[in-house]
């Protein structure tokens, strides 16, 4: 199962995120997901939850945003929805040289910290002033 190896990678990144900026708890990860990633959204959502225990993430929720899969035919410049199993043959003129625009994505969009570490600086500074 690669998405216990995804969740892991996503934890690593996150954990490392928040040792540079001092974060100590995330609420939510939000990635986006293409749907010619290969990857199985609830796989991927039980490997998170197994993984995330004992780390900065442990109560977080991960929150996944689909990309549908689209190309555009190189010969009349038409777009589509590819589809799972895609279909790269052009709907129009059936040329067989399409170029897949997106669904291939797998990245981590942005992290919801519980508490800041910017507003705590923010608040201490106009508390001294």
């Amino acid at each position: 199962m690669h998405e216990m190896s995804i969740a892991l990678a996503v934890i690593e990144q996150v954990e490392a995120a928040a040792a540079r900026s001092g974060e100590r708890a995330a609420l939510t990860v939000r990635l986006r997901v293409g749907e010619l990633a290969g990857v199985v959204p609830d796989a991927l959502a039980f490997a998170f939850e197994v993984a995330r225990a004992e780390t900065v993430l442990r109560d977080a929720e991960l929150v996944v945003e689909s990309i549908p899969g689209r190309a555009r035919c190189a010969g009349c410049a038409v777009e589509w929805a590819v589809g799972l199993p895609p279909d790269l043959c052009c709907p129009t003129c059936a040329g067989a040289t399409a170029e897949l625009l997106c669904g291939r994505e797998l990245q981590i969009v942005d992290v919801c910290w519980a508490d800041p570490v910017e507003d705590v600086g923010y608040a201490e500074a106009t508390q001294e002033g």
